[in-house]
């Protein structure tokens, strides 16, 4: 990993004398005209007013280079904020199409950007000249109290595989690096949870290369596959890497793996479009095959990746009669298997293993099956605000703690203080024995998925190795439980802010009276439930309403929205 060199002449000049201190010294007004020069080189588009949440910011990648640029500003103000950690800096745009791109921050941590740096994230980036983006930096280094002058920040930059992703890495170089003393080095072309796992293993104190990244998942992967203990033959696993980055870095650990059989497509060589026609987002909203996939995979077991590979779903086709539906294995599924399997080892442990503090994490929008079947292992079960941020830190309260939205994005975290539990008994338990085992397969567990964010790669690794454990097929694994048949809608109307709910979600406290007659609809149905939630971006309520029959979770959902429209109106 070294830093950038190969600059633009113009932008490469610019680096040499006009590099940036943003403090407020005898040297304010040198450095103001630094940085006004600076943001020169990417003037902001007229009309486009950007937010940062979940995934970034977003946007067609035409749009973007004045944002990238202005975040790589932030990311070295993050990094020299927090005693110059290393910040990850990740282009891309998951799901979305080709033609758009993003860019979000990675901490420290390996988790997201703190949610307290989101309201300056949209300001810089909204900024509409470079001398209100100079005051609105000037104004946060006093209020933070960033001690710029001395220099010192890192920030690791990566991207995925869209053809736009190294014009818009350059931008955020040189945003990085206009701040005295920053510097940006080149990761190169990860998948986003790759550069998570990176830069949470750096400041850590670990080997954190992208061949260290493969190394830990290979080995804990056949610590696992070694303390199975019946071992089972296992069918080959097709995978669609949506013609992305995932299946590009799958093929590169397939080289690696004896104990697994993976045929990969759509991986993006053979002209396939990045997620167009395939994906986990696709697969996962149509319930179809994707692209390169037909009659002759019948009864195969199927996975597809995302475009920047942080979402998994599995999928078979049950029959040639089905034509291209599928059955979905979807996050709440995948969710159940790993709970499952750690809630085993937890028993084999005996009565200590019972005082661990398994909880599971879901959104509203999971599916009702899946959370009773969970219930019904004993498990606790809390609800978080959608969007995987606020389910991160919900699992963050637990011994260990799952979570997964439906979209096949989640991941497993463990407690520093359960781990050292947990490698303390595998000290105490003779070796061989049942609960050395239980206790070894935990570590590995913990080692193998990637606590950093929800990651393709490692959780399909997680998936596979438990069912050869279980000597499941993935039809078995369908059968855990069956989803209960669903609806969403959407209700355009004049102000979404009308809408107030609870923190999870699942109850509407605004406007007065809507949770009564919401209640009152779900109680006509079986297995009825419902709830309603305003967009974050429009002027829309969703609704979503699930109950023990397709026409009954439509009906459900129709009267909810009418409802919706009596309270609002309609617009």
């Amino acid at each position: 990993m070294l830093p950038l060199c190969s600059l633009p002449k113009k932008a490469s000049s610019f680096l040499h004398t006009h590099s940036l201190s943003l403090s407020l010294s005898a040297m304010e007004e040198t450095q103001i005209a630094s940085i006004l020069k600076s943001s020169e080189l990417y003037p902001i588009p007229q009309s486009v007013k950007l937010s940062y949440g979940t995934a970034g910011f977003r946007a067609d990648a035409s749009l973007l280079e004045s944002t990238v640029y202005r975040v790589g500003i932030l990311s070295s103000l993050r990094s020299l904020n927090l005693k110059s950690s290393t910040v990850g800096l990740m282009i891309t745009a998951s799901h979305n199409k080709v033609s758009d791109n993003g860019v979000k921050v990675s901490d420290p941590s390996g988790g997201m950007l703190s949610q307290e740096w989101e309201p300056f994230a949209d300001q810089i980036a909204n900024a509409s000249s470079p001398q209100e983006l100079v005051s609105l930096i000037k104004d946060f280094v006093k209020k933070e109290e960033i001690a710029i002058e001395k220099g010192g920040g890192e920030v690791w930059l990566g991207r995925d595989t869209r053809p736009s992703g190294e014009r818009l890495l350059r931008a955020a170089e040189i945003g990085v690096r206009s701040v005295l003393g920053s510097v940006a080095v080149d990761v190169g072309v990860l998948t986003t949870p790759q550069l998570h796992w990176m830069v949470r293993a750096k400041n850590k104190g670990l080997k954190a290369t992208e061949s260290d990244y493969f190394e830990n998942l290979v080995t804990s992967f056949k610590c696992l596959i070694d303390l199975i203990p019946v071992k089972v033959e296992i069918s080959t696993l097709l995978l669609d890497g949506a013609n992305g980055v995932g299946g590009m870095k799958m093929e590169v650990l397939r080289g690696f793996l004896s104990n697994l059989d993976v045929e990969i497509r759509n991986t993006g060589r053979d002209g396939g479009v990045l997620n167009e026609g395939v994906g986990a987002d696709f697969v996962q909203k149509e319930k179809v095959v994707p692209l390169g996939f037909g009659v002759k995979d019948v009864g195969m077991r199927c996975a597809s990746f995302d475009g920047d590979a942080d979402r998994l779903v599995y999928f078979y086709i049950p029959s040639e009669s089905c034509g291209d539906k599928v059955e979905l294995l979807d996050g709440d599924k995948i969710l159940s298997l790993f709970a499952l399997f750690i809630k085993e080892q937890l028993n084999i442990i005996g009565d200590e293993g019972k005082q661990c503090r398994l909880g599971v994490v879901q959104t509203a929008y999971a599916n009702g099956a899946s959370t009773d079947y969970v219930k019904g292992m004993g498990l606790e079960v809390v609800f978080a605000k959608t969007g995987v941020k606020h389910l991160h830190e919900k699992a963050e309260e637990f011994d260990v703690g799952i979570y997964f939205e439906a979209n096949g994005h989640g991941t497993i975290l463990f407690s520093e203080s359960f781990l050292s539990w947990l490698v303390g008994k595998q000290k105490d338990y003779s070796e061989g024995s049942d609960k050395h085992n239980a206790v070894s397969r935990l570590v590995a567990v913990s080692n193998l998925i990637n606590q950093a964010v929800g990651d393709a790669l490692s959780g399909l690794l997680l998936v596979e190795v438990i069912l050869q454990h279980m000597g499941w097929s993935v039809q078995k694994w369908n059968e855990l439980y069956k989803d209960l048949p669903s609806r969403q809608v959407k209700v355009e109307v004049p102000d979404r802010t009308a809408v107030v709910t609870t923190s999870e979600e699942t109850k509407a406290l605004k406007p007065l009276g809507i949770q009564d007659a919401i209640n009152a609809e779900i109680k006509k149905y079986q297995h009825g439930r419902a709830f309603i939630r305003p967009s974050g971006t429009e002027d829309v309520v969703r609704v979503y309403a699930e109950a023990s029959t397709q026409e009954d979770a439509d009906s459900l959902a129709n009267s909810v929205a009418q409802l919706v429209k009596s309270f609002l109106g309609s617009s």
